[in-house]
């Protein structure tokens, strides 16, 4: 029902900024919560952040509470994950999901888009 295409990714010194961008098909984009999520190379998946419908209820990692930002502007169809103080260790494929409410486990998440990259640089 719903097509989620990422961007923004590319490659950042650390410490820099970067800001991901989750694009979402149709008008079903408000029935959704969605997740952020990475993953590294030989690495399992990541969550990263979360918001709910109306963004109004948001969830982030440990990793991710003081330097990231997870916003959704619902007239755009778009969510964005703004990202700062950028680590080596952030390096990974970033992926955007949509599922029935905030959570922090793969398996709540129905709907994946094909993720974008994001290289961080010592």
């Amino acid at each position: 029902q719903v097509q989620l295409v990422e961007s923004g990714g590319g490659l950042v010194q650390a410490g820099g900024s970067l800001r991901l961008s989750c694009a979402a098909s149709g008008r079903t984009f408000t029935r959704y919560a969605v997740g952020w999520f990475r993953q590294a190379p030989g690495k399992e998946r990541e969550f990263v952040a979360a918001i709910s419908r109306s963004g109004g209820n948001t969830g982030y990692s440990d990793s991710a509470k003081t330097r990231f930002t997870i916003s959704r502007d619902n007239a755009k169809n778009t969510v964005y994950l703004q990202m700062n103080s950028l680590k080596p260790e952030d390096t990974a494929v970033y992926f955007c999901a949509t599922g029935e409410l905030v959570a922090g486990n793969v398996e709540a998440y129905d709907y994946w888009g094909q993720g974008t990259q994001v290289t961080v640089s010592s």
